[in-house]
């Protein structure tokens, strides 16, 4: 009880705790205000279209949804399964993914979900995901195609760890994994007869981030794993942000493309879409 408490009473006092309770509640203010001020002044009413596929008898859409298990990620695969999408869960928990899939299958008895078990902050489960994606793709009867691919999963850890890689664990989850799992996944989602779309799920917390050094160190994460006290707070903002830079640069190659922006990216920031 007694060392419970004394590591409470650590945490109280850490740096992070106090970035998270000034900075975070700081940022989300502004992130409200930016929101409301944006409705009240814009010049017209914005309608976005729901997200349905293409009518197709011959064609099956495909979407996946990584941190599919919980949040956000298991919201949108409930949706996306309504619409006629054929929803691939990514987990790290294969009891979890196997009680979303009974849920979804519940509720919607016609609904097509495949279940993946994949680890982001390893390069390996990313490789094998690739591959076993490709061969069910193949085996598929039902003439998939990839058309949508969500980037959910996240971590917000307080205590650091390395991936298989040598990385930090928040960035190789939020960042790095997002990352190669898109780059691996691109040729998918351009062989799209009809325009596919990468989302990206960020944070408000980006706002925090007021000294950005974009170099090797800061976005493997290992810059902060010299700290005495682990910056969990500091590296989540980076990892938030990078994913944010990366959805803008990757989205601005693909337009100088032949076939430009037949596949766009987007990123949301959570609780404000």
């Amino acid at each position: 009880m007694i060392k419970e408490l004394k590591e409470a009473l650590r945490f109280a006092a850490s740096i992070s705790f106090w970035r998270m309770a000034v900075f975070w509640t700081i940022s989300l203010f502004i992130s409200y205000f930016q929101l409301h001020t944006n409705w009240i002044f814009s010049r017209r009413l914005q309608s976005y279209p729901r997200c349905r596929p293409p009518i197709s008898e011959s064609l099956t859409p495909v979407c996946i949804i990584t941190g599919a298990t919980s949040g956000l990620g298991a919201a949108a695969a409930h949706a996306l399964s309504r619409e006629g999408f054929f929803v691939v869960l990514v987990g790290r928990s294969s009891h979890l993914l196997s009680k979303i899939m009974t849920e979804i299958k519940t509720q919607n008895k016609d609904a097509h979900v495949k279940a993946f078990v994949v680890d982001l902050a390893s390069f390996q489960s990313i490789l094998e995901f690739k591959s076993s994606l490709q061969q069910w793709l193949l085996d598929c009867k039902l003439h998939c195609s990839l058309q949508l691919l969500i980037n959910n999963a996240g971590i917000l850890a307080t205590s650091s760890r390395t991936t298989p890689e040598g990385y930090d664990q928040m960035m190789g989850t939020n960042y790095i994994g997002p990352f190669c799992l898109t780059k691996l996944l691109l040729p998918l989602l351009k062989r799209s007869p009809v325009p596919s779309r990468i989302v990206n799920v960020t944070s408000f917390t980006h706002r925090s981030v007021f000294d950005v050094q974009v170099d090797k160190e800061s976005v493997y994460g290992t810059r902060f794993l010299r700290s005495e006290q682990y910056p969990f707070a500091r590296l989540y903002e980076y990892s938030k942000l990078f994913l944010i830079l990366f959805s803008y640069e990757l989205h601005r190659q693909l337009g100088l493309m032949d076939q430009p922006y037949h596949v766009s990216v987007k990123y949301i920031l959570s609780g404000f879409c």
